[in-house]
């Protein structure tokens, strides 16, 4: 399959995930991400793009594969990539666990930098969060204090 038809397919195969799912598509957010890593220089930004290229396109392009599940694990990679730490996983009442494929949908994914200054790094979002999560993410993501 030539590079154009595996990228086309790869790309109906998401959408149509996206919308069966009623799934937030996190493309946006993860180009942002790239940019980032394309700015700080170094090799991550080299390594995201090959994933993306090698590993990425293929896996969603596969007709067993998830496609939303290969784009979280996209999103955890470029997270790993702009900074070392831990990616957790927040169920609907707000407990954290490590993050372990397949995440259920309806989980908030953040990546945890090793260093406590840096904000967690946004990794997937439900569809809709829980006020637990809410929680979360507006202190580590957005560093929101509460009232």
């Amino acid at each position: 399959m030539a590079d154009d038809d595996l990228r086309q397919r790869a790309d109906q195969r998401f959408e149509s995930a996206l919308k069966d799912a009623g799934a937030r598509d996190p493309r946006d957010f993860y180009r942002a991400q790239m940019v980032k890593l394309r700015e700080a220089g170094g090799d991550g930004y080299k390594r995201a793009l090959g994933y993306f290229q090698a590993k990425l396109i293929p896996r969603v392009a596969e007709e067993e594969s998830d496609p939303l599940a290969e784009w979280l694990e996209y999103g955890r990679v470029l997270a790993v990539l702009t900074a070392p730490g831990r990616t957790v996983q927040l169920d609907a009442s707000g407990k954290a666990s490590d993050y372990t494929p397949p995440v259920p949908r309806d989980h908030l994914v953040l990546h945890l930098p090793e260093k406590a200054s840096q904000p967690a790094i946004l990794v997937g979002l439900p569809a809709k969060l829980s006020p637990a999560q809410k929680a979360a993410y507006g202190l580590l993501v957005k560093g929101e204090q509460g009232s």
